[in-house]
């Protein structure tokens, strides 16, 4: 089953919660900012993401979400 992992910026308040533990160092807070004027996080290093979700738990805004992708579904 496929993933898809998803950081809504709009939502996103860059408080850094989500960079501090990942366990992979994959996420880094963007150099430019979102619409509310924050710098938002940002998968830096797509490919070393192992969809752990801890992420998620951590972000007090849920602007992180991993969501299973229905792989029969999306071949219609």
């Amino acid at each position: 089953m496929n993933y898809q992992y998803q950081i809504d910026a709009d939502r996103c308040k860059g408080c850094g919660l989500c960079v501090a533990v990942c366990p992979k160092k994959v996420l880094e807070l963007s150099q430019t900012n979102n619409s509310k004027g924050y710098f938002p996080a940002y998968r830096a290093r797509e490919e070393d993401c192992v969809l752990c979700g801890t992420c998620c738990i951590m972000c007090p805004d849920v602007a992180i979400t991993i969501t299973p992708i229905d792989n029969a579904s999306a071949e219609k």
